[in-house]
């Protein structure tokens, strides 16, 4: 597994152009934010004896609607449909969809008023021995035990966590076949939720949302490690309409006030406009109290294609798009040597970002803004006291009248 750099712990040293262009980038305060919408959680009903594990979120703006298809039929994956229409709908067909060739049993009506779709899979849980390892950036983060297909795991029944005053539903699976019984007091988590506009979470890392996002928590708790000093990880399969993989970016900023001692964000891009995007911060929590001192680096390799046939198939993705031989790939991994881990309290939670057009952009607070303001203006008031005093001076000694 590769990585793509060691994320940066600390302040650094930006130049007086950056900061500059920053204040003024924030001024006025705020942000703007996108525009609100309508937005509705619906459990897909499923056949008897199947579990119910297909989640509509529909997200209705003035002229467009926005449709996230999250599933635990497989491996756990999401579907991100947006069409240029209020009016769009989703259709399924399961017998078809749970066939060997599912094919068109998922739909977003009409079809022409699709304007582009992307997809995620969680293929599997990662594990690697951390014992004896001096970097956590190494390739791979230690020995690797055998990883866990999360196409083998038992989910639950979705429709029981559904909240729709908060627009969230969380999917909590364990192991279907587990001898070693690692998760016999553990499971693995993905709560989903959704947003009618913009505004952050309360707890760190404290993801800028919009009306155009939609955001994944992701939480292992009370699983056994095979290590005493285990890295987890995420392998994880991305897809898009065109041939080519998604690309990665890191954007940098000054300013750590919602998610301490973290000044980077990292971006998957759907597209060059970009039409659609994964958004999170490279850090994880091994407390469910998210504090600082519970934070651990998230490292990121870099996404390459894959032989879509080596992977664990999702049905919703097979069933939404067309065949195809390549899809794209990357690992995540949590943790590092030194400081806190998984072992600390047998906790880790990671959250991202999915939405539409570009990803939210984090301007400096008003309480960095002001700091900078002052630090910046204070060299001019004084420039200006100064002169001021001299003028005053001048005027002063220039009313003198001589007595003769």
């Amino acid at each position: 597994m590769c990585n793509c750099g060691e994320p940066r712990w600390g302040w650094g040293h930006p130049s007086p152009v950056l900061l500059l262009s920053l204040l003024l980038s924030t001024a006025p305060f705020g942000l703007l934010g996108e525009e609100a919408r309508q937005v509705s959680l619906e459990v897909i009903p499923s056949p008897p004896d199947l579990p119910q594990n297909l989640l509509h979120i529909r997200a209705v703006g003035t002229n467009s609607t926005l449709h996230y298809v999250w599933s635990s039929l497989g491996p756990p994956a999401v579907v991100l449909v947006a069409t240029d229409t209020p009016q769009s709908v989703l259709r399924v067909n399961w017998s078809r969809l749970l066939s060997t060739e599912p094919e068109g049993g998922l739909m977003v009506l009409p079809k022409d008023s699709i304007q582009f779709s992307s997809a995620l899979v969680f293929m599997r849980l990662l594990e690697f021995d951390g014992t004896n390892v001096s970097d956590a950036a190494a390739e791979p983060p230690g020995n690797p035990y055998p990883p866990y297909s999360l196409a083998n795991f038992s989910w639950n029944n979705v429709t029981d966590s559904v909240d729709l005053d908060t627009l969230s539903a969380t999917f909590q699976g364990h192991p279907i076949d587990d001898p070693t019984k690692a998760f016999a007091n553990g499971s693995l988590t993905f709560k989903v939720q959704a947003f009618a506009r913009s505004g952050r979470p309360v707890q760190p890392p404290r993801l800028l949302h919009t009306a155009d996002t939609c955001q994944l928590e992701v939480a292992l708790v009370g699983a056994s490690s095979r290590g005493n000093r285990s890295f987890f990880g995420l392998e994880v399969a991305a897809f898009g309409q065109g041939p080519d993989c998604p690309l990665m970016q890191e954007q940098r900023s000054i300013d750590d006030e919602y998610a301490p001692a973290v000044f980077q964000l990292k971006q998957l891009l759907w597209g060059p406009l970009p039409s659609s995007f994964m958004q999170w911060r490279p850090v994880a929590f091994s407390q469910e109290q998210r504090g600082r001192e519970s934070a651990l680096p998230c490292q990121a390799s870099p996404v390459h294609p894959t032989l879509a046939h080596s992977l664990p198939p999702s049905p919703i993705v097979q069933a939404f798009f067309r065949p195809q031989n390549n899809s794209c790939t990357f690992n995540l991994t949590f943790g590092a040597s030194t400081g806190p881990g998984y072992w600390d309290q047998h906790y880790l939670s990671w959250s991202m970002l999915l939405g539409v057009g570009p990803p939210p952009m984090d301007t400096l607070s008003p309480l960095i803004v002001g700091i900078m303001a002052v630090a910046l203006g204070a060299p001019g008031l004084m420039l200006l006291g100064g002169g001021l005093v001299l003028i005053l001076r001048h005027r002063h000694y220039s009313e003198y009248q001589s007595i003769n």
